[in-house]
């Protein structure tokens, strides 16, 4: 059941009842920021999700919101902090925070950075992020970083362990240079981020029900809807129905539609989020702000 403790500002919205386990929403949106009154609902930022077990804390992705994430975890660890940023994929939209997260600026923290798509291509991520923090597109590189910072490979589909008692599942995504899909269980809970991935029609992906089967919350890419599916094949991602389908054949509990279209303004989701919410009544579109207690 849906349950807005509060209906003013999105950092205000929380649903589900307080918990140790939380998902925060940073940043909802695909492809490019999106800055206009139409796109205040449902936010602007590019994709990033903080999710806290207990005392740990762990992030998805490191959009343009990472930004506003950084600022609000430097002001609660002013003497420094550890935390683990785990990426999908290293796409523009998802790094473009990498070089403003203010906790990278704080010799007493430690960032652990983590991806999952490229060491089978004979890539890591410390060598793209610095391609990425170069000139001519970005004037300093990731070594003005004050932190303790790791850059972290694995395969997608191995499991990971961040800390010796704590395990993420993951999973390889269909998407253009590869992406990977994380799954957090915490003290009988479970959390899943599956972005950044394209469904084929009537094959539903069999690496993801696996993923996500009996979660409480999945947030998954819904760039697109049946309707429009179409006109995008190939550009790697799903639709909030193929989400819905999904969640009903691995019996996961809650579809949280993300990466929102730059081209869907809050008028346009508004009315997405009414037609899956009479298939499915606890989905909630993915707004920036927004916690949800698992």
């Amino acid at each position: 059941m849906i349950k807005a403790i509060s209906t003013g500002l999105n950092d205000q919205l929380e649903y589900g009842t307080k918990s140790d386990f939380s998902v925060r929403i940073w940043g909802t949106r695909g492809s490019i920021p999106c800055a206009d009154k139409d796109f205040l609902t449902f936010g602007g930022n590019t994709s990033c999700v903080e999710v806290v077990c207990g005392k740990r804390g762990l992030v998805f992705d490191a959009g343009s919101g990472i930004h506003t994430l950084g600022k609000r975890l430097s002001e609660n660890n002013p003497d420094g902090l550890v935390t683990d940023v785990f990426l999908s994929h290293t796409h523009h939209d998802h790094i473009l925070g990498v070089p403003f997260f203010k906790p990278n600026f704080c010799g007493a923290s430690k960032i652990r950075y983590w991806a999952g798509h490229l060491k089978d291509q004979d890539e890591n991520l410390h060598d793209i992020l610095c391609r990425f923090m170069q000139q001519p597109l970005f004037p300093v590189p990731p070594g003005i970083f004050m932190a303790d910072v790791e850059f972290r490979d694995f395969v997608a589909g191995e499991d990971i362990e961040p800390f010796p008692d704590f395990t993420i599942k993951t999973a390889p995504l269909v998407h253009p240079n590869g992406a990977t899909a994380y799954r957090v269980d915490y003290e009988g809970r479970s959390f899943c981020y599956v972005t950044d991935t394209e469904h084929k029609i009537g094959e539903p992906d069999q690496n993801i029900l696996k993923l996500i089967e009996g979660a409480d919350c999945v947030v998954y890419d819904c760039s697109f809807n049946d309707e429009n599916f179409g006109n995008f094949i190939g550009w790697g991602h799903s639709t909030w129905q193929e989400g819905l389908r999904l969640c009903e054949a691995a019996g996961a509990k809650q579809l949280i539609p993300f990466h929102h279209s730059p081209s869907s303004d809050d008028s346009f989701l508004k009315e997405e989020e009414k037609r899956a919410q009479a298939i499915a009544p606890n989905t909630i579109f993915a707004r920036e702000g927004m916690t949800i207690y698992l």
